[in-house]
């Protein structure tokens, strides 16, 4: 598919997140089981991903799947993680080819061994890319993601490693999973929900919000795009008034 959006570059945002909703819906739309449109997800996580590479646009963050999520029904979930090992073994070599370094933000001892050894394995073989870094949220929940790192500045409190009087948002950042990547400036939902779903919560404090209701497994590049220009046509002010913003 040509995509015919004319993006003033200097204007995309550097960072993107995506909540990848509408798997499930789009299966049954389609008369097939969930797990079947899980895996034509993959299709729109591969032309995402070579988007942002044509693009420029340094990050990109999926959330996959949620600690809510493992209360799903037990055949989705082992479907899901099968997905994932099968994923990360087909996918590895592209994302290297493509110089694309894998992250994951989350809690991955949550997950089943052979898809902690796959994603370790993975993340390995592509520590050494320099373009877009890709972080897929496994097992994540932003609520206990700043809970621990309340532990962690408690715990650091207690050791008289840092004053009270000292802690301030930097040193939440710090602490969260996302600490070794910018906060994100776009987040796209797709699939018509209109909720943050406990998805970055500290993170998206500044972000622009776009929601769509395409299902992701039909989130191509010409969907993707629509949702960049209408980031590169929106005003960050950050607080401040227009006027401050153009001086």
């Amino acid at each position: 598919m040509s995509v015919n959006y004319q993006l003033e570059k200097s204007k995309l945002p550097k960072h993107v997140a995506i909540i990848m909703d509408g798997n499930g819906r789009w299966a049954k739309k389609h008369g097939k089981d969930r797990i079947f449109g899980h895996h034509h997800g993959v299709d729109a996580v591969r032309s995402s991903l070579e988007l942002c590479g044509e693009l420029g646009i340094k990050y990109l963050t999926l959330y996959a799947f949620s600690t809510e999520n493992w209360g799903r029904p037990k055949d989705e979930v082992l479907g899901l993680m099968s997905l994932l090992v099968h994923a990360i073994d087909n996918e590895t070599t592209n994302l290297i080819k493509n110089n694309v370094k894998l992250n994951t933000i989350g809690n991955n001892n949550d997950l089943p061994e052979d898809v902690q050894m796959k994603l370790q394995e993975s993340i390995d073989r592509t520590a050494h890319c320099t373009g877009v870094t890709l972080s897929l949220a496994l097992s994540y929940s932003s609520q206990i993601e700043i809970t621990e790192a309340c532990k962690k500045i408690a715990a650091s409190v207690l050791a008289s490693d840092i004053n009270v009087d000292d802690i301030n948002p930097e040193t939440i950042s710090a602490n969260l999973f996302t600490s070794e990547i910018p906060n994100p400036d776009l987040m796209i939902r797709t699939s018509g929900e209109q909720r943050i779903s406990n998805f970055l919560l500290w993170q998206l404090a500044y972000a622009e919000l776009y929601f769509t209701d395409v299902h992701w497994p039909d989130f191509d590049k010409d969907e993707f795009c629509k949702a960049l220009e209408v980031y590169t046509n929106r005003e960050r002010r950050y607080g401040k008034t227009s006027e401050q913003v153009k001086q």
